[in-house]
């Protein structure tokens, strides 16, 4: 465990905004979003020596440094797995600066999602690339060709054993909306949604997803500075402490065609995760105050409720209906309005907004914010005050 002064902090966020067509490049968007993180730090970005991506981000690490004026790199990764990979690379971060190895860390995704290309269409590459496997093998020949369904293969066995309708996924979807609504940032600022508007939203994969299940095909960029308490104390905001970042890849795990794993009913990683979490700050993901959890599909929510342990198993949908997910609730979630409603950077902007929590200046703000959880299935992070 890192000493107080050595412990990684996020010090910077910064993001574009979110549309569904940017008119500019990944790149340009990537560097919008990493020198207002830079700015919101008081960094100067030559001095980022640490960074990482996504494997599917296409905006090159020399280039970055290029546009960034980085004299040297210390330390770079790209991540794979698709959105698990959000709250993944806080474990990295977290590693390398507590480490030393690293100074200043910058974490970026930068997407036209939208208007350069459709991530919820079919893409018949069978690279595996993609996600770390050759999951598209297991997929496409037997026509599962779109993460949609692949998630409705993934959750079914769940909600059909604890009779999950797609009301009770409508409920979920409302309350992204109605966090969105009053959210300037969202694309959805101004437009919540009811019950029947979920129940008349058309079917993608009938009888599992609605439209509305579904989080959104955003354009944008969101970028993170990391660096040690030591130096975090010299920077403009107040640092946001990494209490605990953890990771979970199990055999034979693919993080959204698991269909074929076997139990699909517990999300075995996301107990790990928790219990490792819980060690390393003291504190269970269920005690937080806000809980930022991944939300590209509604079941998912389900899935990660009794994973991340805020819950016991098949009592996930009860506890939507008892109204601890509301903002006044036991669990706030994602006051943003999630990737459902305020923007789809493959849960990146729930990460700033976890941070704007702590720092008390999010649009929803939670009364009394010191901890926040961060969730993306395969990983969990808690930060605080």
């Amino acid at each position: 465990m890192a000493s107080a002064s050595q412990q990684a902090c996020i010090v910077g966020i910064g993001q574009t905004e979110f549309s569904k067509a940017s008119g500019r490049s990944e790149q340009q968007l990537a560097m919008e979003a990493i020198l207002a993180a830079c700015q919101d730090a008081g960094v100067n970005p030559a001095e980022i020596d640490g960074m990482t991506t996504f494997d599917l981000d296409n905006t090159d690490e020399v280039d970055v440094m290029r546009s960034l004026g980085a004299k040297e790199i210390k330390y770079t990764t790209r991540l794979p797995q698709g959105g698990a990979a959000s709250v993944a690379t806080i474990v990295h971060a977290k590693n390398a600066v507590e480490s030393g190895l690293c100074d200043v860390f910058v974490i970026w995704r930068a997407m036209n999602e939208r208007s350069q290309y459709r991530f919820g269409q079919p893409h018949h590459s069978m690279s595996p690339d993609a996600h770390s496997s050759t999951f598209m093998e297991w997929c496409f020949p037997f026509g599962a060709q779109t993460p949609a369904s692949w998630e409705a293969l993934s959750c079914g066995p769940y909600l059909h054993k604890y009779g999950v309708t797609s009301e009770d996924l409508g409920r979920i979807a409302v309350i992204f909306r109605k966090a969105a609504a009053t959210n300037p940032a969202a694309w959805f600022y101004g437009k919540p949604i009811t019950l029947d508007d979920h129940q008349n939203s058309r079917w993608i994969v009938e009888p599992t997803l609605r439209l509305l299940d579904c989080c959104q095909e955003s354009d944008g960029a969101v970028a993170l500075i990391i660096t040690r308490a030591d130096r975090a104390k010299d920077l403009k905001q107040i640092p946001v402490r990494i209490l605990g970042a953890e990771y979970s890849m199990l055999f034979n795990h693919e993080i959204i065609s698991d269909f074929y794993a076997g139990d699909l009913i517990r999300t075995e990683n996301s107990e790990i995760v928790a219990d490792r979490l819980e060690a390393a700050a003291g504190i269970a993901p269920k005690d937080t105050d806000v809980a930022m959890i991944y939300d590209n599909f509604t079941p998912q929510i389900l899935r990660q409720l009794e994973g991340f342990k805020y819950c016991g198993i098949g009592e996930a949908n009860d506890y939507v209906k008892d109204g601890h997910l509301e903002l006044d609730g036991k669990t706030p979630l994602s006051p943003n309005g999630g990737l459902m409603g305020e923007g789809y950077i493959h849960g990146m902007n729930n990460i700033t907004e976890g941070v704007r929590q702590i720092r008390g200046n999010a649009a929803n703000q939670i009364k009394n914010v010191r901890t926040a959880m961060l969730a993306s299935g395969v990983a969990g992070a808690i930060i605080g005050a």
